[in-house]
Parts: C-alpha cells; structure tokens; sequence
C-alpha cells in the first residue's frame, strides 16, 4: 500500500537515514574512512562473493571438538552496526581478493601473516599502504605462503595477482589509497582502467573515470530502452566507455 502524500516509506526512511549517518562520519573521519557501503554493495564492486567478504568483515564459526569457534574479522569495518564498510575498507578487501584468485583464503593464516609483517615493518593496517609494493608486500606474501605451504610455481602465481591489483590502486604523497579501479570483467585489457571509486565523488559509487557518471545511472538508462549511442552523446563518452560501465553493473 503506497504512503499517504507528504509521508515517506520505509525505504526512503532508511535511505535518508543512511545519508545522515554517511555525512556526519564523513565530517568527523574524512571522506575514506567514512561509512559508506553495506556489505553486499561492496562485494559487489570488488567482485567477490557477498559470503566471502561477511567472513572477512564480522568473522565466522566453525566446527571444533567442543561444538564450535569463531574466526575474528580480517577487516575492521567503519560501523558495526549496522555493519558498514569505508572506502579504506574496499581496499582492504581488494588486496585480500588478489590472494583468493589462486587459493581458498586462510584466514587464520593471512591474519597470522598479517601481525607478523606489521610487527616486523612497524606498520598498522598493512593493507592500505603504498608499501605493500616494495618490501613490506614480500614480506607478508613469503610469510603468507610458508603458512599455507604453497609450492613455488604458487608463489609466483601469487606474486603475479597481488601486483596486478596494487596497480588498480591509487595512493596520495602520504602513502594511503585515494582511488581504486576496480576490475571490469575478464574481457577488458589490464591496462584499461575505465571505471573508478573515488570516496570524494558520487559519495564513493563507481564512476566512469572520463565524466564522473554512476555506472548504476548509465545501465539504468540502457535498461529503460535508451541507445548507446545517445548516451555517450550525453555524456561525451565513447560508446565502449558506455558498454564497459554497463559490462561492470551486470557483471558485479
């Protein structure tokens, strides 16, 4: 039954809930560390699995003798409850996402490698820093692999994914991520970066990189019957700048 004029629903209630929450961390954090997407959102745009990344971010059971034990979180989120994930967060996630390629993540034994290369390098929240590039990244992914006993051929796969997604990241002169390009689909070349996540644009939605547009709000458009062609009109795009925002929305 539609609300009575003047009076919004429950999904506008809470929309414009979400909103207030996002500006006021926003003020308080800085626009990276603010809250700013729900879980499955997320996964969404990183392209992982909505399950995988609830266990990194609250945890998860598991069998034991005794009944059962609990995982802690890889990922610290930006809210609790609700549970909801910053932009710095997002690129926690991305770094973990290049281990998962290759093998099922332990995560007992990443949180391990973790503390002992932060320990070692003097560095908190590993993940976001522009280090993981030089020797604070060898560093966590040898002690990663002794861990999990990947053979060699492994560990160059590794090595391989984990550089691939660094590059996607972008940091500022303080060494901490300021954009991610998320990756399109399996068809799109590496070094094509057409789509971007930005926590000062669009409240950290993706974006076309060249005009700034929602990549929702373009399939939005394909899917209400508009052509491609008249909406990289619109936005002075290429009609492959248009097809790739649309490939990422259906393919996320």
């Amino acid at each position: 039954m539609p609300a009575p004029p003047g009076v919004l629903t429950w999904r506008e209630r809470r929309t414009a809930l979400f909103m207030r929450i996002m500006s006021s961390s926003r003020e308080k954090t800085g626009a990276a560390d603010a809250p700013a997407y729900v879980v499955a959102d997320a996964a969404r745009y990183l392209r992982l699995p909505a399950a995988t990344l609830r266990s990194w971010v609250i945890g998860r059971q598991y069998p034991t003798a005794e009944g059962g034990g609990q995982f802690h979180p890889l990922i610290r989120p930006a809210s609790k409850r609700p549970t909801l994930l910053s932009f710095s967060n997002l690129i926690e996630a991305h770094v973990l996402r290049s281990l998962r390629e290759q093998h099922a993540v332990s995560v007992k034994a990443l949180r391990s490698a973790l503390a002992y290369a932060e320990k070692q390098l003097g560095i908190d929240r590993l993940l976001l820093r522009s280090e993981l590039r030089t020797d604070a990244g060898r560093i966590f992914l040898d002690r990663y692999g002794e861990l999990i006993d990947v053979s060699a051929s492994g560990q160059i796969a590794m090595r391989k994914l984990f550089a691939e997604h660094l590059k996607r990241i972008e940091w500022d002169s303080s060494r901490f991520p300021v954009r991610l390009f998320p990756f399109v689909s399996f068809t799109t070349p590496a070094g094509e970066r057409p789509i971007v996540i930005d926590p000062r644009i669009a409240f950290g939605r993706p974006v076309v990189v060249r005009a700034g547009v929602s990549t929702s709000a373009i399939a939005e458009r394909i899917d209400a019957g508009e052509t491609v062609e008249a909406i990289a009109a619109d936005y002075d795009l290429g009609p492959s700048e248009i097809e790739e925002a649309a490939l990422y929305e259906r393919a996320a």
